[in-house]
């Protein structure tokens, strides 16, 4: 039997569960450290759901994301850091350690971020031997929409009310001018590199110049519009049972 907790209620119940060697970490809640800019705004914060089982009479409590990962589910929530790109990374390798030959899922709902963070989360997919199955909820945007066509050829999945985000990378830099033109080169060779990757994955033939046309600016995609460009294998609109047959 399963039971969904929270962090602040069965105290007596997670410190019994500690006694019985059950294992999970803990994060703080978004906004918690004093670094951000906006530390003095008033931020919502939904506590960490807890889930309990009682296994051969002893106890065993995870948090939610602890849980998932024993199904072989890992979440992509928010911005792409390096602290998220840290945590991702080591769950597709501890998945890995423990059944080099299963699928892992990677559910993604990410406005995207830093692209060095996010080639680290890529590189780390396809170093793998475990297929990767990704699918977007909420939206894929800009390093997001990358990493969800990134997935196993065939198991890259969006809900039907997703968005899809791509465009080319920003940044700035300041200082002397030939510095200047050393950051331009690099983002330049970036912006290639990322092209490349795109091309490499689509399901559907598009050239270099036509993707670097569609990057220049915002383009965003529906479910269905992210499936004709190629970004996408299909749309779920629900769990499909064991064993049925797959539909387009």
């Amino acid at each position: 039997m399963s039971k969904l907790l929270h962090r602040t209620l069965n105290t007596s119940i997670l410190g019994g569960a500690a006694r019985y060697g059950a294992r999970s970490y803990f994060s703080l809640p978004a906004g918690a450290p004093p670094t951000s800019p906006l530390k003095n705004s008033p931020r919502a914060w939904s506590p960490t759901p807890y889930v309990t089982e009682t296994i051969g009479g002893g106890w065993h409590t995870y948090d939610i994301f602890s849980r998932l990962l024993k199904e072989r589910i890992v979440c992509l929530n928010g911005a792409v850091d390096e602290d998220t790109s840290a945590s991702i990374v080591a769950q597709l390798l501890f998945l890995e350690a423990d059944n080099p030959e299963k699928a892992i899922s990677l559910y993604i709902n990410s406005p995207g971020g830093s692209v060095t963070a996010g080639l680290a989360i890529y590189d780390t997919m396809a170093y793998v031997r475990c297929p990767i199955t990704t699918i977007c909820i909420g939206q894929a945007a800009s390093m997001g929409s990358l990493l969800l066509c990134g997935g196993s050829p065939g198991n890259r999945f969006c809900l039907p009310h997703s968005s899809v985000m791509i465009h080319q990378p920003s940044g700035g830099y300041s200082g002397q001018a030939s510095d200047i033109a050393i950051h331009a080169k690099e983002i330049l060779r970036v912006r290639n590199k990322l092209n490349k990757i795109y091309q490499r994955h689509l399901t559907k033939p598009h050239s270099l110049e036509e993707i670097e046309k569609l990057m220049e600016r915002d383009y965003f995609m529906d479910a269905r519009e992210a499936l004709e460009f190629g970004i996408v294998d299909r749309i779920l609109d629900k769990r499909e049972a064991e064993g049925e047959e797959k539909k387009d």
